[in-house]
């Protein structure tokens, strides 16, 4: 079973949108390797959270936010306000 498979099964929903940190890592310019050097994290780690298969918490959402020189709210998981209702 893979990370991802494992996720599925819990049911639990990422806080980060893997393809909104892929997209403003690729705008910054950085590698993964800079990325998680400036972010004080493994490269694998970087690379699993741009794959969705392990969860940045939010504290590292807002880490990744300031070295990728991008609003918070670009990298969160956007939530369903009608389904919450």
């Amino acid at each position: 079973m893979t990370a991802k498979t494992l996720r599925n099964k819990r049911n639990t929903p990422l806080d980060h949108e893997p393809e909104a940190v892929a997209y403003a890592l690729r705008q910054s310019g950085l590698t993964q390797k800079e990325f998680a050097e400036r972010l004080g994290k493994s490269q694998s780690l970087v690379s699993e959270i741009i794959k969705g298969t392990r969860n940045a918490t939010p504290a590292l959402i807002s880490d990744m936010a300031r070295v990728l020189n991008c609003p918070r709210v670009v990298l969160e998981r956007k939530r369903d306000l009608a389904a919450s209702a």
